[in-house]
């Protein structure tokens, strides 16, 4: 039986939910507030449905206990909420800061979880040595070796005993530890000296990623407020860490077009990806969820419906876009697709090739799951016709922009070119934003500020040109007409 206890305008619904081990009897509490304008009857009858609506809750255990510790109520988030409803790289990275935030304050009760608690473990994150303070960073020309070594990072991965995402990042200059880092020059026949070089132990983590855990935990605790473990997020009243504002890295017109010039040189697939990456705007991911059938020949264009994303002991699989503005369709120029074209008859070559081999990895899980095989025309392949890995390529660019002494750029800086380029043309922030598939334009607004900016002021001098041409003489400075 369910009691009803009132607090001025606020009621308690309490329930008995049995006795603990040590035979103390177990109580659950509901807070209710009516609605404004709601009538005595009203009220009652709908106290009397909470009540019963929280009676059968408690009876089936599907209530939560405020006492419930930080790491167990994260994991029931991870389990019930995450896992559920967020991206499956989202739910990996997550995974991965629940490991250091559950270090801090995993043993904390929720209903004792302080501000406090919070801004410590902010403090501690920010101070020197928290960024891989026992890790080492791979010198400029460990990528090259590594793909001397072997055919490709999959089987350096199986040769060092790391994993394929670690000789990645490796190669993308990523730190490693030193367990990781020995193994791989061990694999490479020389010693740690020759391949990395220590990262110091002054290093620390960007205010940007201490904020990713401070919205991480805010996340978790907000759904038990909603959930009514607690009533309130401590987080909200915590002052969020503060986050560097950082520029877009990306390439001005002449460096754009001079790499265009350098791929010239490089393997058909390497230049295709590369060359699409940059007139498209594309994630990479996107690119490796490219299928032939997604790409219009007649028309120029480009329908991107899905991703390709890679996750340790996942491996590579495709989902859907990273939001529903993400699908998209998007037209190419004419040289980006007479490139697209060559690529296909050089790929249909390999194909033919390859025989029975190309995609026999699908060719065989089909006949494990006794189903018809349906042969997927992807764009971007594995040697035998699966899905790319996406790490893949920003490895290779990395080594493609040493290689060849260009700017310290990502292959996401890319997108981040094509959107400046194509801001700095004079085309507008909707036209841009929907290219790029983000969800709202002002998302490219606050990306692309600066980019915004300078075609703003360009298109202010081609106004002032245009209006008072009589003003100017050919040196540009005003005439005294007086």
């Amino acid at each position: 039986m369910a009691q009803i206890i009132k607090r001025g305008n606020t009621y308690t619904i309490r329930v008995s939910a049995g006795f603990d081990s040590m035979g103390k009897r177990i109580k659950k509490n509901l807070s209710w507030s009516p609605d404004p304008g709601m009538t005595a009857r009203q009220i009652e009858k709908e106290l009397a449905q909470q009540t019963a609506i929280f009676e059968k809750k408690v009876s089936s255990g599907s209530v939560i206990d405020s006492k419930i510790k930080f790491i167990d109520f994260a994991a029931l988030w991870m389990k019930d909420y995450a896992e559920k409803q967020l991206a499956p790289k989202t739910v990996f990275e997550y995974g991965r800061l629940l490991v250091r935030i559950n270090a801090a304050i995993g043993h904390i009760r929720l209903d004792r979880l302080q501000p406090q608690n919070l801004m410590e473990f902010y403090n501690n994150l920010a101070e020197n040595g928290m960024k891989e303070s026992q890790s080492l960073s791979p010198l400029p020309d460990l990528n090259r070796k590594i793909h001397a070594a072997t055919k490709s990072i999959e089987e350096f991965a199986r040769l060092s005993g790391i994993s394929s995402r670690t000789i990645h990042g490796a190669c993308e200059g990523t730190n490693v530890s030193n367990k990781s880092a020995q193994a791989i020059s061990m694999a490479l026949g020389g010693s740690v000296a020759d391949y990395f070089k220590s990262s110091g132990i002054d290093q620390k983590l960007s205010g940007n990623t201490v904020k990713h855990y401070h919205r991480l935990i805010s996340s978790i605790l907000q759904m038990a407020v909603k959930w009514q473990v607690i009533e309130s997020n401590p987080c909200s009243r915590v002052m969020a860490p503060k986050a560097e504002r950082k520029e877009s890295h990306y390439l001005d017109e002449k460096q754009a077009k001079h790499v265009i010039e350098l791929l010239e040189n490089e393997p058909v697939k390497r230049r295709t990806i590369i060359t699409l990456l940059i007139y498209s705007g594309m994630r990479r991911g996107e690119a490796c969820g490219l299928q032939w059938p997604d790409i219009d020949f007649k028309n120029n264009l480009i329908h991107i419906r899905r991703a390709i994303l890679y996750i340790p002991g996942q491996g590579v699989f495709n989902t859907n876009t990273k939001t529903l503005s993400s699908v998209r369709t998007i037209k190419l120029s004419a040289i980006a697709f007479t490139l697209l074209k060559k690529y296909k008859k050089w790929q249909d070559e390999e194909r033919l090739h390859l025989g029975v081999s190309w995609q026999s990895a699908d060719r065989e899980k089909a006949k494990t799951e006794n189903k018809e095989y349906e042969p997927i025309e992807w764009l971007f392949t594995t040697w035998d016709g699966m899905p790319m890995n996406p790490d893949s390529i920003t490895s290779w660019f990395h080594d493609f922009v040493i290689r060849n002494n260009l700017p310290s750029v990502s292959i996401h800086s890319l997108r981040h070119t094509n959107a400046t380029l194509m801001i700095a043309g004079g085309a507008n922030i909707r036209t841009v934003s929907s290219r790029l598939g983000h969800a709202q334009t002002s998302t490219t607004s606050n990306i692309y500020a600066h980019a915004i900016q300078s075609a703003d002021a360009a298109a202010a001098e081609t106004l002032e040109n245009l209006l008072n041409p009589e003003q100017k003489n050919i040196t540009g400075h005003k005439v005294d007409t007086n």
